[in-house]
């Protein structure tokens, strides 16, 4: 049987010079669009023979400082600007956007969990299959933004993956120190390979994911760093230099080693927290108590820390369910200079 190739059709040329805005069709017949197709916006803007950049919000619908950022950036730049290429992709999960919801409604699936796709599967599985099989391959370098959604907030940082191949990792940090964030979320044996990073890892392409606060809404000092972090990339990459380059000159690296570190929710209650993050503790230290509302006969437990560390994240809700993350913990990791 012949291998499908991808049924999602792109309405711009990648070839083509100048501004252009256009679309992604993924064919999908549902009770909404049962002869048609489901669009997901994009901006292309080429000049010149330059470094090629591809720029992604929205991988999950309730991030929207990646978007917001994305948004302000393909209406600054036109194409006289620039040497070289950027393709701008404000809500990749498009359908998730536009509901304010993590996972894509067509199919329920988590486009982040979904590499390397399928190009005869589901939505989310066709654009997985796209972006990794046939997109991507046209760029030098990705960036993928990232925020706690509705469910968390995360301490402000850029992602790197540590592939095997160290000469692909050095440009990934080269990436990550040019975008000017001074906390680096080193992705390595427990990185999903079902992520985007370990997509561009497999393509061989330099690439950052960045995670910038969360809360389901857009948080102003989020966005602007999200957007001066596209132009400090751009400058890097000597795309664009319209802008000067605003980063931070001391970096620090982070990893989670040990995963059983961070706290879960034991049960459904009511999560009363006490720390946050971006926060250092120690171990044995208070992250707050969980209540069992629904049982108040129930003493409450004291959640404690199993070590010490840095919070990356903690969750953004009070009631909870077993299983939930409440503390998302890592600790500080050499990367060299």
């Amino acid at each position: 049987m012949d291998e499908v190739k991808s049924r999602i059709q792109s309405s711009i040329n990648l070839e083509k010079m100048g501004h252009q805005v256009g679309e992604l069709m993924i064919p999908w017949s549902d009770n909404t669009v049962p002869l048609g197709y489901h669009p997901i916006p994009v901006i292309n803007i080429k000049n010149g023979n330059g470094k090629k950049l591809l720029i992604i919000g929205g991988n999950h619908g309730d991030e929207f400082e990646g978007p917001s950022a994305i948004m302000r950036v393909s209406q600054e730049i036109s194409a006289n600007d620039i040497n070289g290429q950027i393709l701008l992709i404000p809500g990749l999960s498009f359908d998730a956007i536009t509901q304010s919801r993590r996972t894509n409604p067509l199919d329920d699936k988590n486009m982040n969990r979904a590499f390397p796709g399928n190009p005869d599967g589901s939505p989310t599985e066709m654009l997985a299959a796209y972006l990794e099989n046939d997109l991507m391959q046209n760029f030098d370098a990705i960036i993928d933004f990232h925020s706690g959604g509705k469910a968390s907030v995360f301490m402000p940082c850029s992602l790197v993956y540590k592939s095997e191949n160290d000469k692909l990792f050095q440009k990934n940090l080269a990436l990550a120190k040019a975008f000017g964030i001074a906390n680096i979320w080193v992705l390595g044996k427990n990185n999903d390979n079902r992520s985007l990073n370990s997509a561009a890892g497999r393509a061989h392409i330099p690439m950052i994911a960045t995670e910038l606060g969360g809360g389901g809404g857009v948080n102003p000092k989020m966005t602007n760093m999200a957007e001066l972090g596209i132009f400090n990339i751009l400058n890097h990459l000597k795309i664009y230099k319209g802008r000067n380059a605003e980063a931070e000159s001391k970096f620090e690296a982070i990893e989670i080693g040990d995963p059983s570190a961070s706290i879960h929710s034991p049960a459904f209650g009511l999560f009363d927290r006490i720390v946050k993050a971006g926060d250092t503790i120690s171990k044995g230290q208070t992250a707050g108590w969980f209540h069992y509302i629904a049982e108040p006969e129930r003493a409450s437990l004291k959640l404690t820390f199993k070590n010490s560390g840095i919070i990356l994240a903690h969750s953004n809700r009070g009631i909870v369910k077993k299983g939930e993350m409440l503390a998302l913990v890592a600790n500080k990791v050499a990367i060299g200079e």
